[in-house]
């Protein structure tokens, strides 16, 4: 599967708000959007009218990057969240939520997605007792996610750990052990438990159209 992997600090400043894409350095003094509040590129400081349509864009390309998919798996997401019972926006972000690597992020053994994708894809992740390394894996209610045994005398994985309640990734649907480095999907997210500053009615618009 295709992904990206350029800078990804721009993605902040081009969207004006933080994405969190590079973990605890998003939270320091070095974070890009701290240092230049303007988008990047020849014509950032440009005042620009944005269009209704704009509007809806920048939104849909904000979750698309929060979440580190490409356009073809966002689109199928939305697909699918859309022939669900429900509203569908809150079904997409619910979606979303639950790829693996988002849920590994959520525990805190990554401290941000990119982090918690790596691991999942070099293997260092069980579902059910059962390795998984696809990063899109859709978790489901009383899945339990755990950190292979070896890999779990890892320093960085333990501070990281250590740190998660400072960071607050860890959201009321998760049941965390950090003594076992195990998570459990005690419930399906709802909307109000996704801590993420979206208008997902404009992506539905934006697909509608």
């Amino acid at each position: 599967m295709a992904r990206y992997r350029g800078a990804v600090c721009r993605f902040c400043r081009r969207e004006g708000v933080k994405l969190f894409l590079k973990g605890v350095r998003c939270l320091s003094s070095k974070c890009a959007i701290d240092r230049r509040t303007y988008p990047p590129g020849q014509h950032g400081q440009a005042r620009a009218k944005i269009s209704e349509y704009g509007t809806q864009l920048r939104e849909k390309q904000k979750v698309k990057r929060i979440f580190g998919v490409l356009e073809r798996q966002f689109r199928i997401a939305f697909e699918q969240a859309s022939r669900k019972k429900g509203i569908t926006g809150e079904s997409l972000l619910a979606s979303l939520e639950l790829r693996l690597d988002s849920v590994v992020y959520r525990m805190g053994i990554g401290t941000s997605r990119n982090e918690a994708r790596m691991l999942v894809t070099h293997g260092h992740i069980e579902v059910n007792g059962k390795k998984v390394n696809i990063p899109s894996y859709q978790c489901k209610l009383h899945d339990a996610i755990s950190l292979k045994t070896k890999t779990r005398s890892n320093e960085r994985i333990q501070i990281n750990l250590r740190d998660v309640e400072a960071r607050g990734t860890v959201p009321s649907w998760l049941d965390l052990d950090k003594t076992n480095f195990k998570a459990v999907v005690r419930e399906l997210p709802k909307r109000e438990e996704i801590n993420i500053l979206i208008s997902e009615n404009l992506i539905v618009e934006l697909y509608s159209r």
